[in-house]
């Protein structure tokens, strides 16, 4: 197919689907000439992405012109949208052009209904890559199952699990650490990984930023920081860590405040909160019981003192530590 569109947020997935299809149809011998790499955040570059995918390849095998942040399927300009509508039809089936973009593709604009159209009568090809939510342990079971089965490798089921707890849905590290284990397996003479072999080689605490979170609404300040140090040391971007815990609290900021209104419905509630599972609304009321709004609220001042001090250029450890000391016992008093 002439036209691949591959999205999310899955990078190290998204990248690993891009080198096979490479490997698939561009000939080794021609890749100086018939392999293209290109931003398209730079407008020209998106639009030499086009030129290069009307021509056919030289020498054996196909041309493949990847196009890393594709403007085409969210907030293109009407006149590169032109010129793309154009350039579809002109695409040889030994062209490939290939569109990487993190954002799920915008389905208002025409650019976007152009390649589903082209989806649907086979003419083109969707692939989504997205990591599932921290608390997603079903999501974070099948990307394991699936990062290993890109690998080619055989996990048994507790080492599933003890991938879950210690790696989470960091699938850069996930790829990385099963292809250690793979070379484990294969000094030990066997074909499938355990889950003493995942305690053995993957060194680091078993953590995630949810845990830390849990902690803070505890008021186990310790424990938190203890946590975070383990997360900062395993290279774990610091406002990533206070993006997932804003957003948990504020998760629970919401339940907190409706349950106060006296809502029961489960639905609206993870609607209001932005909550994709009704489901999880029972284990955060359990999480919640005897515990005021006032709490979530502290928190999350507390968060936004540790992301002002991050972004001007203090050391994480320390902007953790100054922002979250005393958040065991400030609110409960309200």
């Amino acid at each position: 197919m002439p036209v691949h569109l591959f999205w999310g947020d899955d990078s190290a997935a998204l990248e690993r689907a891009v080198g096979k299809l490479i490997d698939q149809v561009v000939d080794p011998t021609w890749s100086s000439i018939n392999l293209s790499r290109l931003d398209g955040a730079d407008s020209s570059q998106a639009l030499q992405a086009l030129e290069e995918a009307r021509t056919p390849p030289f020498g054996g095998g196909d041309r493949l012109v990847l196009l890393q942040r594709s403007p085409f399927c969210n907030a293109c300009p009407s006149d590169l949208a032109d010129r793309f509508d154009n350039a579809l039809d002109l695409i040889p089936d030994t062209s490939h052009l290939v569109l990487c973009n993190p954002a799920k593709p915008d389905g208002r604009l025409r650019t976007t209904k152009a390649l589903q159209q082209r989806i649907k009568a086979k003419q083109a090809a969707e692939q989504s890559f997205q990591l599932p939510a921290i608390w997603d342990g079903a999501g974070q079971r099948q990307l394991v199952q699936r990062t290993a089965s890109d690998l080619n490798l055989d996990l048994e089921p507790d080492a599933i699990d003890a991938l879950i707890d210690t790696i989470g849905s960091d699938s850069a590290r996930l790829s990385a650490e099963l292809q250690k284990l793979a070379l484990h397996a294969a000094s030990c003479g066997s074909t499938r990984i355990s889950a003493d072999a995942v305690a053995t080689m993957i060194d680091g605490q078993a953590t995630n930023a949810l845990q830390v979170g849990d902690a803070l609404l505890e008021g186990q300040v310790g424990e938190a920081i203890s946590c975070l140090d383990a997360l900062i040391d395993a290279g774990e971007p610091a406002l990533r860590i206070v993006a997932t815990l804003t957003g948990q609290i504020r998760g629970w900021l919401w339940v907190s405040l409706m349950e106060q209104q006296g809502e029961r419905d489960v639905a609206v509630i993870a609607k209001a909160a932005g909550i994709g599972n009704p489901k999880r609304i029972y284990v955060m009321r359990k999480q919640l019981q005897g515990r005021p709004p006032t709490r979530c609220l502290n928190l999350l001042g507390r968060l936004l003192e540790v992301e002002a001090a991050l972004k001007r250029g203090a050391q994480p450890a320390a902007a953790f530590r100054d922002g979250l000391l005393g958040a065991g016992t400030a609110g409960e008093a309200q």
